[in-house]
């Protein structure tokens, strides 16, 4: 991902302009050159020729394009004024019977944040002001929005560029995710990363001041918190899961296998004896469920276990649940 696919959808970039000058002075330019700078294509300055090679595009003439993106913008004020006007309309009344039964809240402590570009939007805001911290947990990594990971990245670089810290946790299964990685080779600062086998949903903690949440299944909904109380519990969860986690970034700690099981077989162990079945632990524990089902037989040929009820049995006579907490403990004692 390039730097010129990280703009906003009515800006140049600069390897766009570059083409687009090129563009003028050839009259033309190859469709594969834009790939670099599809900006060029999104904001129309370039556009194909009817009846000519498509592999082929040539320049639509700047002013034209000014005058069309001026007049969008224009357009795009008169709806927000439009819509100031209607919410004043139909407010209007409503202060008129307000009384002093309802409290001034200039500054609410719940806002629902109403879809991705809001929540972003709010997200971006709250970040520009932060001088402090950043606190993280990250469910799970789109690898299909390299955009959104670009604008982030910006974000969080913005925020230690300023002297702040960012801390992360992430599921146990995301530490290999390449977008993970090249985001820890790329970021210059006070960031950590540990990982823990499951973790609670999304959340971000910025200077303690403001925390966003999903407010919905597929997270087109969120809600702004500034209630301080929420916030302090939210600091509190953060870091209780913070110390029970696996350092991965700056430096990676490997968990050590107990008996010949792993870290994460004694995750589904866990999970095994509480009942849940393959799908619910691949859930939980952010993998697929063929995945699962092969640490589950894994696991079982290890205890030398030939069946399910059987395999319950021997992962509670083995000891290797309470060794984890005794090594939990111990790696909490500070």
């Amino acid at each position: 991902m390039t730097e010129a696919h990280t703009h906003g959808a009515d800006e140049l970039c600069e390897a766009g302009q570059s083409l687009y000058v090129r563009a003028l002075r050839a009259g033309r330019v190859r469709a594969d050159d834009t790939d670099e700078a599809p900006c060029l294509v999104g904001l129309g300055l370039l556009q194909p020729e009817i009846g000519a090679d498509p592999g082929w595009l040539r320049p639509v003439a700047p002013a034209s394009v000014l005058h069309r993106l001026l007049r969008r913008s224009a357009e795009r004020i008169a709806d927000e004024r439009r819509r100031e006007e209607r919410l004043e309309t139909a407010f209007a009344p409503l202060i008129q019977l307000d009384g002093s039964h309802t409290p001034a809240a200039v500054n609410p402590t719940l806002t629902v944040l109403g879809d991705r570009e809001r929540i972003n939007q709010a997200i971006t805001e709250a970040m520009a002001d932060a001088t402090d911290e950043l606190l993280a947990i990250q469910p799970s990594v789109n690898p299909r929005s390299p955009e959104a990971h670009a604008v982030a990245f910006v974000r969080d670089q913005a925020l230690l560029d300023r002297g702040g810290r960012i801390r992360t946790l992430y599921q146990h299964t995301q530490r290999h995710l390449p977008l993970v990685i090249a985001r820890y080779e790329q970021l210059r600062g006070d960031a950590e990363a540990r990982t823990l086998d499951e973790v609670t949903e999304r959340l971000l903690v910025i200077d303690r001041q403001v925390a966003f949440i999903p407010a919905s299944r597929d997270r087109n909904l969120a809600l702004e918190v500034r209630h301080p109380s929420l916030i302090d519990y939210f600091v509190t969860v953060f870091d209780r899961l913070w110390h029970l986690a696996t350092p991965m970034y700056p430096e990676a700690v490997q968990q050590p296998s107990l008996n010949g099981i792993t870290p994460r077989q004694r995750a589904i162990a866990s999970l095994l004896v509480d009942g849940h079945t393959d799908a619910v632990i691949a859930d939980r524990l952010g993998m697929n469920i063929r995945t699962a089902r092969v640490h589950i037989a894994k696991l079982a040929a290890t205890l030398g276990s030939e069946s399910r009820a059987q395999l319950g049995y021997l992962i509670a006579e083995s000891g290797i649940l309470r060794q984890v907490q005794v090594l939990g403990q111990e790696g909490t004692a500070e």
